[in-house]
């Protein structure tokens, strides 16, 4: 038994310090691998040089936009967490979407590669079909074939009463409570952009919508998206709303006044459906 014990402690040891190497390779690779119209982060990325930040995005070719959040003094570098968004899937430097402060050349910067991964398999243009389960149990189907009847019946019940009662205030009530047009159903979404309380997963839900949005209605869905960006850059419907969203999400700041009815104005003869919209946490 006393024989037994340095054994294990060195086996435990030995364990602890392979879980210990795993982890942070783990996460180097989750940083540096997301999906197509997924945020990826960078953390601690140390690179040699002068401080260097985003370049403007001209390129409509682009297959990646990238975001400087954080710069850190390390030594005679910099320590930087980046976020990028992948337009296209495959790899990808992010090195062509740097430049330096102060204008000089980025020398022998060291290659930044991402992954981005396509949402479907390869080869795969469509979503897998839905499969019914066809199985043999019959106790949760009876229970479901009995609710099924019972709503069956309730909604007879409403559709006969709904002749004999008036339904005039209730739809009146339900259309003060509906937005009657796509700018009042953005309204909270900007403002509370605006106030500094949308967090960022809510804005980047909502800049992808309208990204969508305006790359069908301009018919802009078989451009590169660089340059369907670009397209959308000049068009002075999609313009603002657009580019005050890019000030939220990659050039944060203190909270500036905005005018939110005039970044609604093109929005206010759309209906309210017209966006395809679901933000995370939002009401």
């Amino acid at each position: 038994m006393t024989h037994r014990r340095p054994a294990e402690l060195f086996r435990t040891a030995a364990l602890a310090c392979v879980l210990a190497l795993l982890a942070p390779a783990d996460r180097a690779r989750a940083q540096t691998e997301t999906t197509v119209g997924m945020t990826g982060t960078l953390e601690g990325l140390v690179l040699p040089g002068s401080e260097l930040e985003a370049a403007p995005l001209t390129d409509r070719t682009a297959k990646a936009v990238v975001r400087v959040v954080r710069v850190f003094p390390h030594g005679t570098a910099f320590r930087y967490d980046i976020e990028y968004f992948g337009l296209e899937p495959g790899t990808h430097d992010l090195r062509q979407y740097l430049k330096r402060k102060d204008g000089s050349p980025l020398g022998e910067l060291p290659p930044i590669a991402v992954q981005v991964k396509p949402v479907l398999p390869p080869g795969q243009v469509q979503p897998n079909k839905l499969e019914i389960d066809t199985g043999s149990r019959l106790g949760g189907y009876r229970f479901l074939a009995i609710g099924a009847v019972v709503v069956w019946a309730l909604g007879l019940i409403a559709v006969v009463a709904s002749f004999f009662f008036p339904r005039r205030k209730r739809a009146v009530a339900d259309a003060d409570r509906r937005p009657v047009s796509l700018a009042e159903r953005l309204r909270p979404l900007v403002e509370g952009a605006t106030a500094g309380t949308l967090s960022r997963a809510q804005l980047a839900d909502l800049e992808r919508a309208l990204l969508a949005y305006w790359r069908k209605r301009l018919k802009l869905e078989g451009a590169e998206p660089g340059e369907a960006i670009e397209a959308m850059r000049k068009q002075p419907d999609a313009a603002p709303l657009l580019a005050q969203l890019e000030v939220w999400l990659h050039r944060p700041g203190p909270v500036q006044p905005v005018d939110v009815a005039a970044l609604l104005a093109p929005y206010r003869d759309l209906p309210p459906e017209a966006l395809d919209l679901e933000v995370r946490g939002a009401a």
